[in-house]
């Protein structure tokens, strides 16, 4: 299972899974057991309840789950009554990048926040460092740069911060 950031099984396709609120770690749990090979992200962010601070995962990507599978186990997961909708991948490749980004990211222990999806931008690869072959569209920032992680099925991207000097354009 690809739910603790391992890499990826190959064989079957991608599919999202739009949870019902809050649901994604429940899910995740259910398709282990259902021995459904998925990929749910999380991140480490401290909380404050009340007087007391606890750090807690949560889901990078609230209400997403993603499955890779075929379709009958897609519905099977459906039928857990945890899943509001399936979205189908139509670019299997562009997706399995995306998340393999995301997850060689947090596996390096990166602080990712949430950062509004761009369609411009220049796309670059890491080329030196920790993050090493991460890609992703770049966001000058005066001496540091942003490094923005998409995950385009979902309209949604994270952003890491670099050093400038360890990124170099892609060609396109």
């Amino acid at each position: 299972m690809s739910s603790n950031g391992d890499d990826f099984a190959p064989g079957g396709a991608w599919f999202v899974l739009h949870t019902r609120s809050r649901q994604e770690k429940i899910l995740a749990g259910e398709l282990a057991s259902m021995r459904v090979d998925h990929y749910l992200p999380l991140v480490r962010r401290q909380r404050v309840y009340g007087n007391r601070k606890a750090v807690v995962e949560e889901p990078l990507f609230p209400g997403y789950v993603f499955l890779r599978g075929t379709a009958d186990q897609a519905y099977q997961a459906d039928r857990t009554k945890r899943v509001a909708n399936i979205i189908r991948v139509n670019d299997q490749r562009r997706l399995e990048s995306e998340l393999n980004n995301i997850r060689l990211a947090l596996s390096q222990n990166a602080s990712l926040d949430p950062y509004p999806h761009l369609v411009r931008g220049v796309r670059v690869e890491v080329r030196s460092g920790p993050f090493q072959g991460l890609q992703g569209i770049i966001e000058e920032k005066g001496k540091d740069a942003r490094l923005i992680l998409q995950v385009d099925v979902l309209g949604r991207a994270v952003t890491l911060e670099l050093a400038g000097a360890m990124v170099e354009p892609l060609a396109t």
